[in-house]
């Protein structure tokens, strides 16, 4: 791929100098007597002293805890590293990181609701819910299931259960009940947390028959969070339902204990999408997500305490999980739950303006929406204290790159980064001390043995092929729920190459030696055998002002596979011969000839995830006549019927 002549944003002398990355860099240099040429020697030096490196990460950035004993046991295989084996500590101490009256979250759900929690507030109300978990015999290993907005009361309810050595798990409200069943039945839950309704789009959203369905099919308490709806009424049409105010209030709010427990005690329970089958039950370590996300944010986003964290996104998402643990850092969270569009547009870029975000999270179709829709936040809003933009969930197209700089902000760093539930983290993100390319991931993790491999496993350069990890880090999954002999583990991570995580991103070293994802391995199109990945389409096609959004699958016909690509177009517009004309001839000239599709078909809708990814795999079986697995996974699974039997596909 031609490489951008001229970077999107160099790095500024200070920050060269002044960053936390550059300030770890030099203090890792003192500790350990040697001299670093440059940020890449000392990601190399990362990935072959993992144990040197991680002990640094554990001391610069200040984890709580004790740590004897060795730093790495690795036995030879991946799975069987250990990371501070004999240490102890506790998630949720911390991220109770600072106490006083300052803000610890400030909250918006949507124009209806704003609040705000002091650091002290916040450790009241975990004191008062691990007091309640306590009384209801919840204990280590426990797991509390919530189906919960993004708001204050989540992030406490999942600090109480941290405290005690309880596993979290959780979900937006938005999902149906046999999506929540098809999570939550699997592990078992002690306690059922949800809300009374919720906010979206501007409308009140029901919960109270879906609320009632799961706790018939889990048979376990259920605590109501009050947010938009009725509490004490959805209570008590329950079998066994309390509220907040009388599971709580009657306790007095003491300073918060907490646990001591192992380095890899279970912290949370994240689920795959499910579009293939039932999700699969993925388990995260307290040790591993705390040391990761640290070095994520303090190092690879430079955050301070005292400044304000944002990311858009729902409890169903693992950057939910990692956004909270920004308080670790003694930051801010901002935190938002409803629709980024109601009352219109601007309503993040209110909430970044008027709280002084200085990092706003969000995903790469977020980006794209607010490009489409017209909207200058660099015209009608000051950003000055904004200077990270962070974007992920799916690739950030070069034009996606361009927008933030000319319509949001000429001067911020724009992170894109991609990893996943899978490693609850990143695995390519972005690097303070480097340029900024359009369309590339500036770097790999530190600590992370980031490459690309070929069909026969071997490294590449210039060319497409497997995302790997070629050594162990400590957030990888501790295991899978009901897993007992490893086998789905192994399976999803090491089937393909012996001893190396493969990843499923199909993925490219740059010349700046940054990455770009090509979109997920198991949706690479194959046009007379040759792989092709769907975001080099998606990233020509949604440039269009025409084209709303698109999904591109291959479909198997006369012995080979061709490209279909399906649009949503704009509002009023119409396929014609002209409008395929003008897609097909932006796709050659911008990848290349064998991306051309040899259909385009317009759809009404696209069929996406909880946390907005289409889903490729589920069309494409739609499309050849095979069943969907797990429909409950999609927000909107009607929109499956649309591609369903299409006389286009026919010829």
């Amino acid at each position: 791929m031609p490489q951008s002549q001229q970077p999107l944003w160099t790095p500024s002398p200070e920050t060269l100098a002044e960053a936390p990355f550059a300030r770890f860099i030099r203090w890792c240099g003192e500790r350990h007597r040697r001299s670093f040429t440059g940020p890449d020697d000392f990601h190399n030096w990362s990935i072959t002293q993992r144990a040197d490196f991680w002990s640094a990460v554990w001391d610069f950035c200040g984890v709580r805890g004790e740590r004897p004993g060795p730093v790495l046991i690795d036995d030879g295989h991946m799975t069987q590293a250990r990371f501070f084996p004999d240490a102890r500590l506790n998630f949720a101490q911390n991220l109770l990181s600072r106490s006083g009256a300052d803000d610890a979250l400030i909250f918006r759900g949507e124009d209806k609701v704003e609040t705000r929690w002091s650091w002290d507030e916040l450790a009241a109300s975990v004191s008062r819910l691990q007091q309640a978990f306590r009384a209801m015999d919840i204990g280590q290993g426990d797991r509390i299931a919530a189906m919960m907005p993004n708001m204050p009361e989540t992030v406490a309810s999942m600090l109480a259960a941290a405290s005690i050595g309880a596993i979290w798990s959780s979900c937006s409200p938005d999902f149906g009940v046999q999506g929540v069943l098809d999570r939550f039945g699997q592990i078992e839950p002690k306690l059922f947390i949800t809300c009374d309704g919720y906010w979206y789009n501007g409308r009140l959203q029901d919960v109270s028959d879906k609320v009632r369905a799961v706790e018939g099919a889990l048979g376990v308490p259920v605590l109501v969070i009050p947010y938009a709806g009725d509490a004490d009424a959805l209570a008590m049409s329950l079998a066994d339902g309390r509220t907040l105010s009388t599971f709580t209030v009657p306790l007095e709010a003491k300073e918060p204990q907490f646990e001591a427990l192992p380095f890899s005690h279970p912290l949370y329970i994240l689920f795959s999408s499910g579009t293939t089958g039932v999700p699969k039950c993925i388990v995260h370590s307290a040790g591993g997500t705390l040391l990761q996300h640290l070095k994520e944010q303090q190092l690879h986003c430079g955050l301070k305490p005292g400044e304000r964290l944002f990311y858009f996104t729902t409890c169903g998402w693992m950057m939910w999980n990692w956004l909270v643990s920004g308080l670790a850092s003694g930051a801010t969270l901002c935190i938002y739950d409803g629709s980024p569009f109601a009352p219109d547009g601007n309503v993040l870029f209110d909430f970044a303006q008027d709280e002084h975000f200085a990092i706003f999270g969000t995903s790469a179709k977020y980006i794209d929406a607010v490009r489409k829709a017209g909207l200058l936040p660099k015209e009608t809003h000051d950003l000055s204290h904004l200077r990270l933009i962070t974007s992920t969930g799916s690739p950030l197209s070069p034009e996606g790159f361009s927008f933030v700089y000319e319509g949001i902000k000429p001067d911020v760093h724009l992170a894109s980064i991609s990893g996943g539930t899978d490693i609850v983290s990143c695995f390519v993100l972005g690097h303070p001390l480097k340029p900024v390319w359009r369309g590339e991931i500036q770097a790999p993790g530190l600590g992370l043995a980031v490459d690309v491999f070929d069909e026969e496993g071997h490294p590449v350069r210039g060319e497409k092929g497997e995302l790997v990890c070629t050594k162990a880090f400590p957030s990888m999954p501790v295991m899978f729920w009901n897993d007992p002999d490893g086998a789905k583990y192994r399976a999803a991570y090491f089937e393909r190459f012996d001893n190396i995580w493969c990843h499923g991103d199909f993925a490219e070293w740059t010349g700046h030696g940054g990455l770009i994802i090509h979109g997920r391995s198991d949706a690479t199109l194959n046009p007379g055998g040759v792989r092709i990945g769907t975001a080099e389409i998606y990233n020509q096609v949604e440039t269009m002002d025409e084209v709303a959004e698109a999904i591109c699958i291959g479909q198997d016909f006369e012995g080979d596979v061709r490209v279909v690509l399906f649009v949503r177009l704009a509002s009023g517009v119409v396929l014609d011969d002209m409008l395929q004309e003008r897609i097909r001839t932006g796709i050659r000239a911008g990848a290349s000839p064998r991306h051309v599709p040899a259909r385009i078909v317009a759809v009404a809708d696209i069929p996406r995830t909880k946390s907005g990814k289409i889903v490729e795999l589920a069309v494409r079986d739609v499309v050849h006549g095979r069943p969907v697995r797990n429909k409950e996974a999609l927000a909107n699974p009607e929109a499956l019927a649309l591609f369903a039997n299409l006389p286009e596909l026919r010829a």
